[in-house]
């Protein structure tokens, strides 16, 4: 990405004593990008096949659109959407970056979603929070948006060798190796999925006609454009454990909460085989390079056109834009924070989960005594509670966050601000200019 000539437009900017950001906050928030995930959805398998995989059969779900009942924003996951939307309404106006005056402020806001039902849907939802007094409108690129899938559309080229030599690398060589690290939890799973106390010993034999998905054996293959990475029988233990936290986030009886056996804490335990999953694919180093770049370095050149003030190719929105919100999956989340190597935590979640609707946000803030552009990184989401019982958000009662470190540009103060200048270096150095274009 050719983005050296916007460090020497900062450098020029801003005299060399103040790129240092300052110790105490006296930063004014000029323009915000909102990188957020999905809401609370059904399952993506129907639960025919999921039933093979338990003794007990699995729930239904309210959904949105009855439609798309597979993988479908469901109607408590669309008011815990607008109630994030409608707490950012209100930080932001705050912050002094919307007026509260939505009409006049949705000339200020982007808003853009990967163009799947549930991701529109999702967006749509935010947006009604955040401007509830004006109609957004969310853009979308159909059927592959090359800023979430740059793979499909061809803006960036995988090779499966590199991509399954780069899982094998972090692995030993030896993908059965994850079974016994994870030992744990594939017992409480089992345990959960056939109905038995996990401290059982010896554990009981599959049902008769189940599938024991803790079973099949787990290899590293090439995969396809939209998972370039196929990890075996961890892929069935995934679909077989997907819908667990969507139950307790969206609400639905204790009983009917794996099958009355999962607590928050428990279903975080269980988690960890997803977030193996996640990580692996999309947080490897190679793989992350590929399929991130691209939105990378729109991000970036988003940030550093607000600072300017001009047009720059490959920028989101336009000079005046103050708020981007883009709504898309975890996976690209993850791999995102890959690429840069991003890391946070928040109570009741596992460390590095992007969890149902949240969202990682990159501020550009300016110093009013000196005038630097700062960036600012903070992962923000509901808790688990938070979005089980779809709390009330407010700026007393906020949704967790964390502030994000970014290494290579972070400084040591409490909120690990980054020098924007710094920042465009780090992306730069990370971001595979081969595997991102300057088209919006």
């Amino acid at each position: 990405m050719k983005i050296h000539c916007f460090r020497l437009f900062m450098l020029a900017l801003l005299p060399v004593s103040i790129l240092t950001a300052q110790a105490a906050d006296d930063t004014q928030l000029k323009h915000v990008i909102l990188f957020g995930r999905h809401g609370v959805r059904s399952p993506v398998l129907p639960n025919t096949t999921s039933d093979t995989f338990s003794s007990l059969p699995f729930p239904t779900f309210s959904v949105l659109d009855a439609s798309q009942p597979l993988g479908s924003l469901t109607v408590n996951g669309a008011t815990n959407e607008t109630i994030l939307g409608g707490y950012y309404r209100l930080w932001l106006t705050q912050e002094g970056l919307l007026t509260g005056k939505d009409s006049a402020d949705a000339a200020f806001v982007y808003f853009r979603a990967n163009g799947f039902p549930l991701i529109i849907a999702t967006a749509e939802a935010f947006a009604a929070g955040m401007l509830p007094g004006a109609k957004a409108n969310v853009d979308t690129v159909t059927p592959n948006d090359p800023l979430f899938v740059p793979l499909n559309t061809g803006v960036a080229m995988i090779d499966e060798r590199k991509a399954v030599a780069g899982v094998n690398g972090r692995i030993g060589g030896n993908p059965q190796w994850l079974l016994s690290a994870y030992a744990a939890e594939l017992a409480l799973m089992r345990s959960v999925l056939f109905n038995y106390p996990v401290s059982q010993t010896p554990a009981p034999a599959t049902p008769a006609g189940k599938i024991d998905v803790t079973a099949i054996p787990v290899d590293v293959t090439a995969g396809t454009s939209t998972t370039p990475v196929n990890i075996g029988g961890l892929t069935q233990v995934i679909g077989a454990i997907d819908p667990f936290v969507m139950e307790y986030t969206d609400g639905l009886p204790a009983a009917d909460v794996g099958w009355g056996q999962l607590t928050a804490g428990s279903i975080g335990q269980i988690y960890r085989l997803y977030d193996l999953l996640l990580n692996l694919e999309y947080r490897t180093p190679y793989l992350a390079r590929v399929q991130s770049s691209n939105l990378a370095s729109h991000i970036v050149r988003s940030l550093v056109q607000a600072a300017i003030g001009n047009p720059i190719s490959g920028a989101l929105g336009n000079p005046s834009t103050k708020v981007i919100v883009l709504t898309a999956a975890n996976t690209n989340i993850e791999g995102l924070a890959g690429l840069l190597q991003l890391d946070w935590i928040l109570p009741s979640y596992q460390a590095d989960v992007a969890s149902p609707g949240g969202v990682l946000m990159f501020e550009l803030r300016q110093s009013q005594s000196t005038g630097e552009y700062i960036v600012r990184a903070t992962y923000v989401s509901q808790t688990m509670d938070q979005l089980r019982n779809r709390t009330l958000l407010t700026l007393t009662t906020p949704p967790a966050s964390a502030p994000v470190f970014i290494p290579g540009c972070s400084v040591g103060n409490a909120t690990f601000d980054c020098p924007l200048a710094d920042f465009v270096e780090v992306a730069k150095h990370a971001i595979d200019p081969q595997s991102a274009d300057l088209v919006n």
